[in-house]
């Protein structure tokens, strides 16, 4: 999560799996047959992958636990659309208009709706792909609205109408709140606003990037990724790429703030891509992806890491050396879900995962 510049956050796995592909030779993964676990994994056990090829991320639980909501680009599509399934991996539907590009999806807690990004109301086609000649870019799709459907896909009302970006959508555990991050205000900061799209609140405003919210278990903090550039340098390089709708992914850090944007802090200070951050079930830790800890100089190894909330206790979740990413807690706090490149059968898969969380 959330998002993400999310389908964008996929290259960064496609990136990564051209490391993976060469290690997997070199410590002998292929010969291990379908085993999914790695040594010193020790956390999450029983991993069962949920989806068999194609580009499938930031998968989330539904209240009850039962459902997961993803985005994922398959059966020929040129981008990323919505679909749920059991948290078996069966009975999988595509729930977007399959027009568009989409991202970060979302139960509501009565289950009765959900919330997506799409940029369909600009083009049924997908957008283009960034210009990588000035360095590795995430697009910020000026076309991104938040939507609001049933569960099924029908009933589509749109949430969000100001111009620019609008996506990485979330809800509380309450039901109440959504909160999201917008370009409304010239700079990519995080709102809040009620289920129904009201009451549109600011809830940061430093220069910089501020995204990928998610609430604690108890609905009172949000944990967050961002990227706040300090020199002149550091300004001027931020705020020509985003000038032209792009964002460098290579320093975020992960925060917390309390849920009315109160109370700011940072948790790391690794100096590294960290993000997708998400709450441990005891609202004590922080459950994270980022390369902090690859060991080859492009820093194409992604791993789950966990930290307590001073920034204390940074442990190793994965071990597997490609992209592990998007953790997320099941509401009873026993599964972790997750994507991977892991048992992938082509470059470029990123597949679902669900484990045990043995703790």
């Amino acid at each position: 999560m959330i998002g993400y510049f999310p389908s964008s956050e996929k290259l960064i796995m496609k990136y990564a799996f051209i490391l993976s592909t060469l290690l997997l030779f070199s410590v002998g993964v292929f010969g291990q047959g379908n085993s999914l676990e790695y040594e010193g994994e020790k956390y999450i056990k029983n991993i069962k992958q949920l989806t068999f090829g194609g580009e499938n991320a930031e998968a989330y639980f539904s209240s009850d636990g039962k459902k997961l909501i993803f985005q994922s680009k398959r059966d020929g599509r040129g981008c990323d659309q919505i679909y749920t399934m059991n948290i078996d991996g069966s009975d999988t539907k595509m729930v977007s208009t399959g027009t568009g590009r989409t991202t970060c999806a979302f139960f509501y807690k009565s289950m009765k709706k959900i919330v997506y990004s799409s940029t369909h109301l600009g083009s049924l086609e997908c957008p283009p792909t960034p210009d990588f000649s000035k360095g590795y870019v995430w697009p910020i799709y000026s076309s991104f609205d938040i939507f609001r459907a049933k569960p099924d896909g029908s009933g589509v009302k749109r949430l969000t109408k100001s111009p620019g970006y609008d996506a990485e959508a979330t809800v509380s555990p309450d039901g109440k709140t959504i909160v999201f991050t917008s370009m409304r205000d010239g700079d990519l900061d995080i709102y809040s606003m009620d289920r129904n799209g009201k009451n549109v609140k600011r809830l940061t405003d430093a220069l910089g990037y501020d995204g990928g919210p998610f609430f604690s278990p108890d609905g009172k903090q949000i944990v967050y990724r961002s990227y706040h550039p300090k020199t002149e340098a550091e300004i001027a390089r931020y705020k020509d790429r985003l000038a032209n709708d792009l964002i460098e992914p290579n320093n975020f850090e992960v925060w917390v703030m309390n849920a009315d944007g109160s109370n700011k802090r940072q948790v790391t200070k690794l100096g590294d891509a960290s993000f997708a951050p998400y709450f441990h079930p005891s609202g004590k830790k922080i459950i994270f992806s980022s390369n902090h800890l690859a060991k080859d100089e492009r820093k194409r190894n992604f791993d789950i890491l966990m930290i307590n909330l001073d920034g204390t206790a940074l442990e190793r979740i994965t071990t597997y050396e490609s992209f592990d990413g998007f953790p997320m807690f099941s509401p009873d706090g026993k599964k972790l879900v997750f994507a991977s490149n892991r048992n992938a059968k082509k470059r470029g898969d990123t597949n679902v995962f669900i484990a045990d969380w043995v703790e």
